[in-house]
């Protein structure tokens, strides 16, 4: 199973035997035998690492002092998310929008976005996790952030952004217990799904800003206002739980396989990446939703 992160997706976290990977049935006392890295006769992607597990698969774990956990994918996702919201609470206070200073502050919000764009795109395409390029796409995407929010909070509804971030944190706790009871169940088939549906959101939203240039309005083909904008809110926190629950799967398997302490870095941006998109989503449904009151 590939992530709907590119910071996953050319990892070997898969242990989807049961779910229609090209699995074989197993023989009789033995596991599955299939065309997944971790089948019986396939070589461990984590190998390489002294002490993950052995490199065929089954056979008993060595010594756990060097592999990925539970606890390490918290911390550094605590502290990648830390450093967004620190980065976006001193560009909220030093990049003020006001009439004065609001061009300025788009200027260096959106500048920012591009480079976080490129670090992101940057550390996706690496062989190994980067933790200075990971702080500083979180930095720089937190700049960003920081700046919409303000502008948000101060020409639509002060409270907005608040009712954002709680929400943002309402969707990733329902889709981990939802995940941990096992009513989501991430399969190829709703991988596939997820990234269908991701890609034909993600090309409407580009026609509609690319027609948005050429309408005086900015409203493009109305996908970002009124009824189609809310529907297209809430299609975009849909796709945002869909992504947690793949993220949830990546983490799973890389904890199961031995997978080394630094993919926990992977994992963090790869999360940071979903909420950050969950946020956006979830700011502008809400602006909208407020903005017609």
């Amino acid at each position: 199973m590939r992530s709907s992160n590119p910071v996953f997706s050319r990892r070997g976290f898969s242990r989807d035997n049961a779910a229609g990977f090209n699995a074989q049935q197993p023989q009789a006392g033995g596991p599955a035998v299939g065309t997944t890295p971790y089948a019986e006769g396939a070589t461990n992607p984590y190998a390489t690492n002294p002490y993950a597990q052995d490199t065929q698969l089954g056979a008993p774990p060595q010594a756990r002092g060097n592999v990925m956990t539970i606890d390490d994918v918290v911390s550094r996702t605590a502290m990648t998310l830390g450093t967004v919201v620190l980065t976006a609470a001193l560009s909220w206070f030093l990049l003020p929008v006001d009439e004065a200073n609001i061009g300025k502050s788009y200027g260096i919000a959106i500048g920012a976005a591009l480079v976080a764009f490129v670090l992101a795109m940057v550390q996706s395409f690496k062989r190994k996790a980067s933790p200075a390029i990971i702080l500083a796409y979180a930095a720089f995407e937190g700049v960003f952030l920081g700046v919409i929010s303000s502008a948000v909070s101060t020409y639509i509804s002060p409270g907005v952004v608040v009712q954002a971030v709680l929400g943002t944190m309402a969707v990733f706790a329902g889709v981990l217990i939802a995940y941990k009871m096992r009513w989501i169940r991430v399969t190829r088939r709703f991988y596939g799904f997820v990234m269908a549906a991701a890609i034909g959101f993600i090309l409407l939203m580009a026609v509609n800003a690319l027609f948005s240039l050429f309408d005086g309005a900015g409203d493009g083909l109305g996908f970002r206002s009124g009824g189609l904008g809310i529907l297209f809110g809430v299609i975009g926190i849909i796709l945002g739980a869909c992504f947690l629950a793949l993220d949830f799967k990546q983490v799973e398997d890389g904890v199961a396989y031995g997978a080394p302490r630094e993919e926990s870095w992977l994992a963090a941006f790869g999360l940071t990446l979903t909420l950050v998109w969950i946020y956006l989503e979830m700011l502008r449904l809400l602006s909208i939703l407020q903005g017609d009151d």
